[in-house]
């Protein structure tokens, strides 16, 4: 048996308040076989194609139904195998959208890990996933693959509810070693060597800046009786012919048993020797000085690997060779690997950065079309940089998503202000606290699923002491396509658990502004901010950002019957179903609350007393989060107002549109309106029902 991990580049039990959308315990709303009658359909037109095609354009992939049938290829069957896959993945994600460029960069490798190891019984571990498109093509998905991040389709990332193939689903990365690890150990523990499988890790260059990779690494390094191979997948250093050349000479030998036993017995000789013991420690010295030389890698040896490469990623027999030899070697391995990040997309070639994923193609705008609104993550980067320009304490820091959060930009105009800490939150978050404990305002700019990881720092190193640290929270709410491991829906309720942190949320990106404004001048202690994914409502600016006073929330219509208290991006939900409760003779107020914590208590309490009935509204967990804080007010104050909670069931939410997800969570408009005739009704029992009004949600 032998484990692999290989290096490749990334970067519900529901409450009677969480009645945001009918889900039993279990069940999902999502339609799922909307996306497999999607692919149904799409492989009766590909074989209707290849019908009617004199020759197919993928004659070696249309052979592959799994990877057992990788094992009779020949060698120039493998590469024609590896332009396939590529032209494949080049048709399908530029228009589903996805992850290109890590994928096409690991096409060889893939392909060379199924050709050496028999998945299912061999497990390979991919690190995040998203590079894993091409393992998805050759374990019996291909007739789906077009189905990619689409609603009941495949998965952006692994998933081990979608194939056997899948041993560990990850979206966050670092992962892969320390899962990897334990299904190693699992496998050394049983009984008959027969029945051992390996165990492969695929992790990338980005994904080892993430210190749970070096955690996984330094365990592993020092089981030995634990076989464990580390292939270090690297799309940033290229390979020097005399190099490659010396380290394969050097690999071949190292790894060969006759060596390894001739070795031991010349170290035993040199023992019998007066001062035998010191030639032995000179030898090794002399060695190892010449391994530093040679691989610049002596970190591997320490942690306790055998190290061989640097191989050619992209060279299917090289790839495949070192595979064997870290397999048979049976101890810790550590392989690298040189790849070429987007090989074959020509886009690639400019820009690697925007090259790793791309999004599916936008429908033509009429020409009379408005513009379409900033995303929120400019209109951040774009307010933080203006800022900055007034005070030279701003810093902002992210955690390899420079692109992503925008934050890039303001790398750009403020360079030596400017920190990306690589795969790495717990440290950019204790980071940040160090310079606040110098007066520096530190911003850190991370998506909300990623910023779960810091959850530790953020307690102990900045709102133990009160730090004033600014978290901006990307990504908050749904994610769409990536799915349910980038959806950024428990911020809410982690965050306002911990004492002495300030939690906002801005109803459109006018207000963002002011509420970076805010937390910049706020310095009693830590403040966040959330905002969702996409573009904005496109709302005109105010000339400057002003301060907002804390924990007070927006009056935005006054009604009489029920009060629509709605946060971030569900404040624009509220004023809608508003629109429609009046047209069916119910009024309703409609707050924004702005503050999750602290709350503005003064209204919430006033609206209790005025109105028969609450709904707050939030793209958020129904656990712990707004509308909770709300239940916990009134049940202090002894308040018995109805209070209906609209926010998303204790359920994972694989991927769709934001729209789609939140009407399968029940918090869209039409979910609002009938939650507010509930609560009319209960408090009018013998009123008549409304006739409902027609409800379109734009």
């Amino acid at each position: 048996m032998a484990a692999l991990v290989l290096f490749t580049e990334a970067e519900d039990v529901r409450t009677p308040q969480c009645r945001a959308a009918t889900v039993a315990p279990g069940e999902s709303r999502q339609r799922p076989d909307t996306a497999l009658q999607l692919a149904h359909a799409l492989g009766l037109m590909r074989e209707n194609t290849m019908a009617n095609d004199t020759e197919s354009t993928t004659p070696t992939l249309d052979r592959i139904s799994g990877p057992a049938d990788l094992k009779g290829l020949k060698p120039k069957e493998l590469i024609a195998l590896a332009a396939e896959l590529r032209q494949e993945l080049i048709s399908t994600v530029t228009v589903t959208g996805g992850h290109l460029g890590a994928s096409l960069g690991t096409v060889e490798l893939a392909i060379a890990l199924h050709a050496v190891f028999e998945s299912p019984r061999d497990k390979l571990v991919w690190d995040v996933g998203h590079q894993a498109y091409v393992h998805k093509l050759l374990t019996g998905r291909r007739d789906r693959f077009k189905t990619i991040r689409q609603e009941g389709g495949l998965s952006g990332f692994l998933s081990r509810d979608e194939s056997e193939h899948d041993c560990f689903g990850a979206g966050h990365a670092s992962t892969s070693i320390s899962a990897g690890l334990g299904m190693a150990v699992a496998e050394a523990r049983k009984p008959h060597k027969a029945d051992r499988g390996s165990v492969v890790s695929i992790i990338g260059d980005g994904a080892l800046t993430g210190g749970m990779a070096f955690e996984g690494l330094n365990n592993a390094g020092h089981m030995e009786d634990v076989p464990f191979i580390v292939v270090l997948n690297d799309n940033e250093m290229s390979i020097a012919p005399n190099v490659g050349a010396i380290s394969k000479y050097l690999d071949r030998v190292r790894t060969d048993t006759r060596y390894n036993r001739a070795k031991d017995e010349l170290v035993e000789r040199l023992d019998r020797l007066p001062q035998g013991d010191l030639l032995v420690e000179l030898g090794k010295r002399m060695k190892d000085s010449f391994k530093e030389f040679i691989y610049h890698s002596m970190i591997w040896e320490e942690l306790g690997f055998t190290y061989i490469g640097p191989v050619d990623g992209h060279n299917i027999p090289a790839v495949m060779e070192a595979l064997r030899r870290a397999r048979d070697l049976q101890a810790p391995v550590f392989v690298h690997v040189i790849t070429q990040k987007g090989k074959g997309y020509k886009p690639a070639d400019n820009d690697h950065e925007r090259s790793h994923a791309v999004s599916a193609p936008s429908k033509p705008k009429a020409a009379s079309a408005p513009p379409t609104p900033p995303k929120y993550q400019d209109v951040f980067a774009d307010t933080l940089i203006e800022l900055a320009a007034h005070d030279e304490r701003i810093v902002a820091i992210t955690a390899a998503m420079p692109g992503g959060t925008s934050l890039g930009r303001f790398g750009d105009v403020y360079p030596d202000r400017f920190f990306d800490v690589g795969i790495a939150e717990q440290h950019a978050v204790t980071f940040a606290a160090g310079l606040a404990t110098a007066g520096i305002r530190p911003v850190v700019g991370i998506y909300s699923t990623f910023l779960q990881r810091a959850f530790d720092q953020i307690i102990h190193d900045v709102c133990i002491q009160r730090l004033p640290v600014i978290f901006a929270m990307d990504r908050a709410g749904f994610a769409g396509d990536d799915g349910r491991t980038h959806h950024g829906v428990f911020d809410l309720s982690y965050l306002r658990l911990i004492p002495n942190m300030t939690l906002m949320a801005p109803k459109d990106e006018n207000e963002l502004r002011h509420m970076i404004r805010t937390a910049i001048e706020h310095t009693e202690g830590p403040i966040a901010f959330r905002y969702p994914r996409g573009a904005g409502l496109g709302v005109p600016y105010d000339t400057d950002c002003r301060v907002l006073p804390i924990g007070k929330a927006e009056l935005i219509r006054e009604g009489s019957d029920i009060a629509l208290v709605g946060i971030g991006s569900m404040v624009l939900t509220a004023e809608r179903a508003a629109d429609a409760l009046m047209a069916e003779g119910i009024s309703a107020t409609v707050v924004n609350a702005r503050f999750a914590k602290p709350l503005d208590e003064e209204l919430l309490l006033e609206l209790a007393r005025t109105h028969a009935g609450i709904v707050t509204i939030e793209e958020n967990t129904c656990m712990g989060g707004f509308g909770s804080a709300v239940l916990e007010l009134y049940n202090r104050e002894g308040i018995e107002t109805p209070v209906r909670v609209a926010a998303i069931p204790d359920h994972f939410f694989e991927q769709a549109s934001q729209n789609r997800l939140r009407e399968l969570a029940g918090i869209g408009v039409a979910d609002i309106v009938e939650h507010a005739r509930a609560l009319a009704r209960q408090a009018s029992p013998s009123a008549s029902e409304p006739e409902p009004a027609s409800i379109q949600v734009r």
